[in-house]
């Protein structure tokens, strides 16, 4: 069986879907690895590593399965043939034309995003491992972005206050950034409507917020669920009054398939002091603040709103070889002892990641999303 691995072509996306040390592991089982040549360049793996590691350079479009990060264009869905298995973030919540289009191009499609949060699926839950490289990005982007020193200083010349940070939202980005503003110095409280994370901020030196308006919100999978327009309100107007002893803002609060919450309005943040700064890792589903923009930094009345998109690219090699460890991970689940393709939907991570197959949207939210 062949295994096809194409350069992204997506805008300033810098990841490959496999690096060298899994290529290697692959071929050792006797299958064959393509590698479209210049593809793990943004990454800083180079042409010669895959060879080293037994791949081929060449055309990876003819593969078995073909391995993506980014969802494919109309272009590279035009290249794929029927019978073909295609495994990357595929959008299946957000992009139902792309669902449409490899329903009718009678690919087997898996989307990493609808992998079930089970323990089994932790290994390749593609999700987190690239969550976890965007939590602690926006830290550095925070710290370097900031009026202010994260930690304490004592000098000759007198002694600076730590920074105060305040993480909303503590899924595993927003608990990897409470962690990596810890390590540096910084006062931490963390926030989240779901109360069964405060153990976890705790045990990371961080303080929970605790708001009158939400108690606990945990909904379907282990989400938050959303808030009513009323719960809502009252939950914007006790996150400002934290907002303005805040000197950094990091927020990752998401829901699946929907809009980013609003937590943060314009009034909030101009009630914030000169020289904080807002990161906003749900820019790009709407951003968690209202001033944010997706690629953009707002400036208003001196307080940076910074809404970075596609963190983990920014970390390519890193992310890269943890995506392609997930990868690997699922590919055990398609693959018999032989090496040959077994897809087994008896299985619940097969079933639940699956998006189309034999010319069908076989997930049954993105089917609704797709109409």
């Amino acid at each position: 069986m062949r295994i096809g691995v194409p350069k992204e072509v997506a805008e300033g996306e810098r990841r490959v879907a496999l690096v060298p040390d899994v290529v290697k592991q692959l071929t050792a089982r006797e299958l064959e690895v393509t590698v479209e040549a210049g593809a793990g360049e943004g990454a800083s793996y180079p042409d010669a590593e895959y060879g080293d590691a037994e791949g081929e350079i060449g055309d990876p479009w003819g593969a078995d399965v073909v391995l993506k990060v980014a969802a494919p264009t109309d272009d590279e869905v035009g290249r794929l043939r029927q019978g073909q298995v295609v495994i990357g973030f595929l959008q299946p919540l957000t992009n139902p034309d792309l669902a449409r289009r490899l329903a009718s191009a009678g690919v087997t499609s898996f989307a990493v995003e609808a992998i079930p949060r089970i323990t089994r699926a932790q290994s390749m839950d593609a999700l987190s491992s690239q969550a976890n490289l965007g939590g602690y990005m926006s830290v550095l982007i925070a710290a370097r972005d900031s009026g202010n020193l994260f930690p304490m200083m004592t000098t000759a010349a007198g002694t600076i206050a730590p920074a105060k940070v305040l993480v909303l939202g503590a899924g595993v980005a927003g608990l990897q950034a409470i962690a990596t503003a810890k390590r540096l110095g910084g006062v931490v409280t963390g926030f989240d409507v779901r109360s069964v994370v405060k153990e976890q901020v705790e045990s990371l030196g961080g303080r929970f917020l605790e708001v009158d308006a939400v108690k606990d919100a945990e909904g379907e999978g282990g989400y938050a669920r959303p808030l009513t327009e009323e719960e809502n309100e009252r939950l914007r107007g006790e996150l400002a009054q934290a907002a303005v002893r805040q000197d950094v803002i990091i927020s990752t609060a998401a829901i699946p398939g929907r809009p980013a919450p609003l937590l943060v309005t314009a009034d909030a943040v101009r009630g914030m002091k000169p020289g904080s700064v807002i990161v906003d890792l749900a820019a790009e589903t709407g951003g968690n603040c209202e001033l944010t923009r997706a690629g953009e930094t707002v400036v208003e009345n001196g307080v940076q709103v910074i809404g970075p998109v596609n963190l983990p690219s920014e970390m390519a090699q890193d992310a890269s070889a943890l995506y392609a460890k997930n990868l690997s991970n699922l590919l055990d689940l398609l693959l018999d002892d032989e090496g040959g393709l077994k897809i087994d939907f008896e299985d619940e991570i097969v079933a639940g990641s699956c998006l189309t197959s034999d010319g069908e949207i076989v997930n049954e939210r993105a089917r609704e999303a797709a109409g």
